[in-house]
């Protein structure tokens, strides 16, 4: 009999994050054999000293074995590590985490996770059971409307052409090559969008900049011209308001471009920029070694000077009450997707918070973390971006790393712990709201990397060279898409689609992955599925915040419920060349089935690479 698992209700009344002042209780299940005198609940606030809690002995298991219980509470949030601590008359055992949140009898196990985030932690709601669209602008579409104020230095391609990827192509100037996609041509594409169930788009950096990928930000008050202006986005902002979209902004705050107004290396901005003088009123937001030229830059790449985001000044023109989160609030964006977020210290983190959530309650704060948010560790310290004063949600990495292995071969055991994993240690309110991408512009397309070679250490010639798929490849890459697809829309969180991945696009890494939206040549068969999948997500209430629970998981197979108030829902795939028959009870015998096979007898009959969905 296990000795403890934190994933069973039967052990932990709440398999997941708890808010201060509320109990879960604990249980353990003891060998009567091993003569227990006295049982302990040994748990370490992160930063903290261990402090033990008596439990007690509360009855017997079976015949053989003995219960000992307590409740556990926490008055203040933050990350609490724990384990298990057993008198006998042969010494003092110890109960610790051995895997899959397993506790056994082990001196020499790992401490269990007890997340407590703070009881007033709200989250927007606008975001939970819907469907979110990324967009990297310049590939969008193009609406074809005349600009102003555009450099000439600015390589313009005709759309569709492939990215520029070799240093000849450049002449010297990387990421300048531009296809012309606009904040009018997004307007314009909303009804497509909104096909496809979306409820949110999420816009790559539209702000002045120097690079086509525009992370190198130089004018944070202004849209880039090649964009459009600033009376476009308010535009976008209100048509996507009316069809029920809302929009959120990539904030890159970490750093700005060294061709901007602020650091103005190259004397384009009519400014004192901070490489221009020491007098320069951005002189204090910039890391100097060796003035001008000596600057801690962003990973060391020298285009990108990193700004002291501790800098009053720099804090009061991002944070500030006129400063720019609140401008582009107030222009018609609904939050801010925070660019390495783990790189922005606490004190900005605090301040934005506050001046987003005053400026906008219902504004949503996405951070770029690509781990496990609760235990990351930067500026040397554990950070607290998921206990109630910092981030709403993150970008869900660890959910689409479990996914795109599983369907590319890993197994249903790996993919359970991957995902059980952040279940239980993120808030609720931020787990219905997780980030749930499978590719963005910094990954390969998604069916790239499922059905295409692997590309780990690759140069850029290589992948140019495998870029496109074979026929054989691609068909087989659409089959692996769809399931990938599938888990991703009925996991916890909201499914982010990266534009173009529901048209079939192929790719590489950037800027492979950065192609043109292929207008003229979308897959139906890909398109069909995924507007299928938004209609079935919205038509089930428990995709919103419904518990989640595995069913089965061995091998290739796997099976998981999310279970509301009003419905549930049960997810199955069959990744093996083998049928399989699946026990998930005679209570979806009457369900009914979106597609696959039905349930009789309590079994869930899928053939090989068979899915299924139901609902009840």
């Amino acid at each position: 009999m296990q000795p403890f698992d934190s994933r069973k209700t039967e052990y932990k009344s709440a398999v997941r994050a708890i808010a201060t002042e509320e109990k879960v209780k604990l249980r353990i299940i003891v060998p009567r054999a091993m003569g227990c005198s006295g049982a302990r609940l040994a748990v370490r606030k992160d930063g903290e000293d261990t402090v033990f809690y008596g439990m007690f002995w509360a009855g017997m298991c079976g015949g053989d074995h003995e219960f000992w219980e307590l409740h556990f509470y926490a008055t203040t949030p933050g990350i609490y590590f724990y384990h298990f601590e057993l008198d006998t008359p042969w010494g003092l055992n110890y109960i610790k985490k051995v895997e899959n949140g397993l506790g056994d009898f082990n001196a020499q196990g790992a401490e269990f996770q007890q997340t407590v985030f703070d009881r007033n932690f709200k989250t927007p709601a606008f975001l939970k059971g819907g469907i979110i669209y990324q967009i990297f602008p310049d590939r969008f579409c193009s609406s074809g409307a005349p600009k102003k104020g555009v450099r000439e230095s600015r390589v313009m391609r005709k759309w569709g052409e492939e990215p520029f990827w070799n240093e000849n192509q450049m002449n010297g100037i990387w990421n300048n090559d531009y296809f012309g996609g606009d904040l009018k041509g997004i307007e314009e594409k909303l009804p497509y969008i909104k096909s496809l169930g979306v409820t949110c788009i999420y816009l790559n950096p539209i702000f002045e900049a120097n690079s086509n990928h525009r992370y190198d930000t130089a004018d944070y008050e202004q849209i880039d011209p090649l964009l459009g202006s600033e009376k476009d986005f308010r535009s976008l902002c209100r048509s996507a308001h009316k069809l029920g979209i809302s929009v959120v902004l990539d904030g890159v705050f970490s750093h700005t471009g060294c061709d901007s107004k602020y650091f103005n290396m190259y004397s384009h901005y009519n400014c004192v920029g901070a490489y221009n003088s020491k007098e320069s009123p951005y002189y204090s937001w910039y890391k100097f070694t060796d003035y001008p030229n000596g600057y801690k830059s962003w990973w060391g790449i020298k285009l990108l000077p990193e700004v002291e985001e501790e800098n009053p000044a720099y804090r009061e023109y991002i944070c500030g009450k006129n400063g720019i989160l609140r401008k582009w609030l107030r222009a018609g964006a609904d939050g801010w997707r925070l660019d390495v977020a783990d790189e922005l210290p606490d004190v900005f983190l605090d301040e934005l918070r506050t001046a987003v959530k005053e400026e906008k309650e219902n504004a949503v704060i996405i951070g770029e973390v690509w781990e496990d948010a609760t235990t990351k560790f930067a500026y040397g310290k554990r950070r607290r971006y998921l206990l109630g004063d910092q981030l709403d949600s993150v970008m869900n990495y660890p959910f689409a790393a479990a996914v795109l292995r599983f369907v590319k071969g890993g197994t249903a055991e790996a993919f359970a712990d991957s995902v059980m994993h952040i279940v239980e240690n993120y808030p609720p309110c931020v787990l219905h709201e997780l980030m749930n991408h499978i590719g963005t512009h910094d990954t390969q397309r998604a069916i790239t990397y499922l059905a295409g070679p692997d590309a780990a250490g690759k140069d850029r010639a290589w992948q140019h060279e495998h870029n496109t798929l074979g026929d054989a490849a691609y068909l087989k890459g659409v089959s692996m898409l769809k399931t990938a697809s599938l888990l991703q829309f009925t996991l916890p969180g909201v499914p982010s689609i990266y534009y173009g991945d529901e048209a079939g696009m192929q790719g590489m890494k950037d800027p492979f992955n950065r192609a043109c939206f292929p207008w003229d040549h979308i897959n139906k068969e890909l398109y069909r599925w995924y507007k299928r999948l938004g209609e079935i997500r919205h038509g089930c209430a428990a995709f919103k915040e419904g518990e989640f629970q595995i069913v089965y998981a061995k091998g290739g197979v796997l099976a998981y419920t999310r279970s509301g108030s009003e419905n549930s829902v049960l997810t199955a795939v069959n990744l093996s060349a083998d049928s399989a028959d699946i026990d998930v009870g005679s209570v979806w015998d009457a369900s009914y089935s979106f597609f696959g096979g039905a349930c009789r007898g309590g079994i869930l009959h899928l053939a090989p690479y068979e899915r299924a969905l139901l609902s009840r």
